[in-house]
């Protein structure tokens, strides 16, 4: 094998990795991995290092490399990003979701920021770091997954499941939904670094009833058991339940803007943080939103069964009281299944590799703050934690304040500023450089 050849700069690529990333459809359902995870495998493979690619079923694919370390006596680091996206309608679009068009400083198109942007600058700084023969501290074990926008079953569960020898050694990791800019003043930006996400219950509810002719009296009619459980699950008020996390982020918070927040009352955060609101207020309570309903195939006939979906969260620690409270709201003749379930995770705001978060993010933004947070849902972090591995959410970029970031987030016209993905490129060969 000839040596590395010499190739542009980590930041001088990466907007070009992210668009060629966007530009494969890896829609989750639908849409298998594989030419994405074969476009990154041929990336690692160009300077030096030996990417596998594992498919837990034909087409989902993902892929695991390791990159020596000086010191691989360490416990090693994970780099860990997800290949699939969620499916985007072109309709509802101002611009070509799977395009990767460049326009008013952006580039534009689903996984933009969820996220194959991450994927982008991972790839970009392992490339220039091989091309350049530089070898990171301790070993990096890279991966790139499918399926985790469906849970990781097919990705990340699967490989810990069983490929776990891809990850041996391995202590801590980074992924997404971290280490993006919160705009407080012009000589104040918070990033907050996400420490702790809370759990996953998909849950399906079935009420059974008496089946009958629309036009008579039916005091066991399977729809309105199921209409009254679906609505008093949709209206409860969740209590506010405050984690460790959740206590620092509002103390940092509310430091930064001025005011002593009241967790029961967000309207003077709403005031300074806009929309970013939403994802404070997802992190103090367990929720539980009913998302699709299914009964009766014909208006005159009374259906024996109803049933409905219902997208269930719940904090560290509260996870037993979900349910708990789940089952009263039901009432008697509604019962539940898990489709879906994972756990919360919660680790401490402290350690060698925090500390290193927070330079990275000061030498690329003297005027940043890393903060710790606890992320709305859930991320591939939940099956890696399985093998001991304290995960962070820590995918870097600087955003500009008038982004609506949580909006894209499964959004409509999802777009990452470019130079916010040259700057997370920065920060990532500092972090790197430094873990």
């Amino acid at each position: 094998m000839s040596p590395p050849q010499p190739g542009p700069r980590a930041e001088d690529e990466v907007v070009d990795l992210c668009r060629d990333l966007i530009r494969i459809d890896t829609s989750n359902p639908g849409k298998p991995e594989r030419p994405a995870a074969e476009y990154v495998a041929e990336k690692l493979a160009e300077v030096g290092l030996t990417p596998q690619i594992f498919e837990s079923e034909p087409g989902r694919a993902s892929v695991v490399a390791r990159m020596e370390g000086t010191d691989s006596s360490r416990g090693a680091l994970l780099v860990h990003g997800h290949l699939d996206v969620v499916a985007a309608d072109p309709a509802h679009w101002s611009v070509d979701p799977f395009a990767g068009e460049i326009k008013d400083g952006c580039l534009w198109g689903r996984g933009a920021i969820d996220m194959k942007d991450m994927d982008a600058m991972s790839l970009a700084v392992v490339r220039q770091w091989m091309r350049e023969g530089r070898k990171p501290p301790r070993d990096i074990v890279i991966a790139y997954l499918a399926d985790e926008e469906a849970g990781g079953s097919k990705g990340a569960r699967w490989l810990v499941d069983n490929k776990p020898e891809l990850f041996e050694g391995c202590t801590e990791s980074i992924s997404e939904v971290g280490g993006f800019s919160l705009q407080i003043r012009d000589d104040l930006r918070l990033y907050p670094v996400q420490t702790a996400q809370r759990g996953m219950a998909w849950m399906k509810l079935v009420a059974k009833g008496r089946a009958g002719h629309g036009s008579l009296v039916n005091h066991a009619n399977a729809v309105t058991e199921l209409a009254d459980a679906v609505a008093r699950i949709g209206r409860y008020q969740w209590p506010v339940r405050l984690t460790k996390t959740v206590e620092v982020f509002l103390s940092e918070i509310g430091e930064a803007i001025g005011i002593e927040i009241d967790p029961h009352d967000l309207r003077p955060v709403a005031a300074k943080l806009g929309t970013m609101t939403a994802l404070i207020d997802a992190t103090l309570r367990n929720t539980a939103n009913p998302t699709m309903l299914e009964a009766g195939y014909k208006v005159n006939v009374v259906p024996q069964e109803a049933s409905g979906h219902v997208d269930g969260r719940f904090l560290p620690g509260y996870e037993e009281e979900f349910f708990a409270t789940i089952d009263e709201l039901l009432g008697p003749n509604v019962s539940r299944e898990t489709l879906h379930g994972d756990i919360a995770l919660e680790t401490e705001w402290d350690g060698a590799l925090v500390e290193a978060m927070k330079s990275a993010i000061s030498a690329e933004d003297p005027q940043g703050k890393a903060i710790p947070y606890c992320l709305f849902g859930g991320t591939d972090d939940k099956s890696f934690s399985l093998l001991g591995i304290r995960g962070f959410g820590f995918s870097p970029l600087r955003l500009t304040p008038d982004l609506d970031f949580a909006g894209m987030f499964h959004g409509v016209d999802e777009r990452v500023p470019t130079e916010g993905l040259k700057f997370g490129t920065r920060v990532l060969d500092h972090f790197l450089s430094n873990s």
